[in-house]
């Protein structure tokens, strides 16, 4: 009787622990692709943060096999989901404009690319938030002083293999100068 409710007890802890497990977990697998950005066309130097939104002229996504000598197949494309903006102060202030996260759609083909036209970088969310929103209202940012902010801008982008693999690509950056 030890023996047959140490066995069901032991049955019932692994159909959990299998239950407990998806084949979708929210770590990035890459289903076998690795993806990147390519290419960026139309960078800005300077904008004025009265003048926005802005956005970039394009970007090229591309999706690669990470082991380019087995076979490929067309689960193993990327449908683009969504990118994410993040920003970094490249002078002495500290404050930085908000996370800009925008939902896309797309494909990118395994060995492929795609070109993304005019994605945005700086909507309203950030240029209406400090540290921007000082340049706009004073012509300076007030905690600095400084009549130019100068930004590190990073992207990067996420999708899933159309076999639902997560896929994000690594963050590629910029640099831009804020003025009033």
């Amino acid at each position: 009787m030890r023996t047959l409710l140490k066995i069901v007890s032991l049955a019932v802890v692994a159909l959990l622990a299998t239950v407990g497990c998806q084949s979708r977990t929210d770590r990035t697998d890459g289903g076998g692709v690795l993806l990147s950005i390519a290419d960026f066309d139309g960078l800005p130097v300077t904008v004025s943060a009265s003048n926005g939104p802005f956005d970039i002229e394009e970007i090229q996504v591309q999706s690669v096999a990470k082991d380019p000598e087995s076979a490929t197949s067309s689960l193993m494309n990327v449908e683009l989901e969504s990118y994410q903006v993040t920003y970094a102060r490249a002078d002495t202030g500290s404050q930085v404009p908000p996370t800009l996260v925008e939902h896309i759609f797309g494909v990118v083909p395994v060995n492929g690319r795609t070109t993304i036209k005019n994605p945005p970088f700086l909507r309203f969310d950030q240029l209406n938030n400090l540290p921007l929103k000082d340049l706009v209202d004073f012509g300076y940012e007030r905690a600095t002083g400084s009549q130019v902010i100068r930004l590190t801008v990073g992207i990067r982008f996420f999708g899933r293999t159309l076999s639902g693999k997560k896929v994000d690509s690594a963050p590629a950056y910029f640099t831009i100068d804020v003025v009033p």
